[in-house]
């Protein structure tokens, strides 16, 4: 029996994904925020049960990364197009499209959210190949991406949808998140061979400020530490080279 339980665990956050992409198109992003926070747990604890029981298996890890494209990547993609489906275009994109009455360019310029979600899949099969990402990344990882879109689109959508041209910086924004998923950058992970300062300097800089962050800005504090994630790992990385 206990060689099932890590795959029951990953299925709990498949589960959490379906949850999260279901509320994502009714619009609820709160709602969507919160099972990708919850899948996330499940997706920490299913790998760490394998390990304590000693039951890692080829088919865990093809499931865990079935898990994590529908909970790190349909799921942010889901609540990124339902932001993209409420935000005012100009009319330049309000015209129908090939002569229809119903479709205009600004309905079909929300659909663009899911190329994340192919990004996403790619990003997570490059991970399975790369033999070089064991105690670091390479690319930014798919539970940090989904963690910026929801906490970004729950904390900031009234700013957001007051931008003129908010749609298109959200397609900008998502173009890079999609661009960092498939990277080269190396990006530190949150695993610590020994508790001392030497060594662990870049990963305690990292858990101190992100306290500030989110007590400051809240939700929206998310994002910024993710975002702060990729710049620290990109300055950590231009000092070691």
């Amino acid at each position: 029996m206990k060689r099932h339980i890590p795959n029951m665990i990953t299925c709990c956050n498949l589960i959490s994904g379906c949850f999260a992409t279901i509320f994502a198109l009714y619009g609820d992003a709160r709602l969507a925020l919160g099972w990708i926070i919850m899948g996330a747990v499940f997706d920490f604890f299913d790998g760490m049960t394998a390990r304590l029981l000693h039951v890692s298996s080829p088919i865990g890890k093809e499931l865990d990364s079935l898990a994590d494209v529908v909970t790190f990547g349909v799921a942010p993609s889901a609540i990124l197009f339902s932001q993209l489906s409420v935000m005012d275009y100009p009319s330049a994109v309000q015209q129908t499209v090939f002569g229809s009455s119903s479709a205009t360019w600004a309905s079909l310029i929300p659909y663009a959210a899911f190329i994340m979600a192919a990004f996403s899949a790619l990003r997570l099969a490059k991970f399975n190949l790369d033999e070089r990402q064991t105690m670091g990344f390479i690319g930014l990882p798919t539970p940090a991406n989904a963690l910026f879109w929801g906490a970004l689109i729950v904390g900031s959508h009234q700013w957001i949808e007051s931008l003129p041209w908010g749609a298109f910086i959200l397609l900008l924004l998502m173009l890079l998140s999609c661009w960092l998923l498939v990277s080269e950058v190396p990006m530190f992970a949150l695993k610590f061979k020994h508790w001392g300062w030497s060594g662990n300097e870049v990963r305690y800089l990292f858990l101190l400020s992100c306290v500030p962050l989110l007590i400051f800005f809240g939700i929206t504090g998310i994002a910024i530490i993710i975002a702060w994630y990729v710049l620290l790992s990109i300055i950590t990385q231009r000092k070691a080279a």
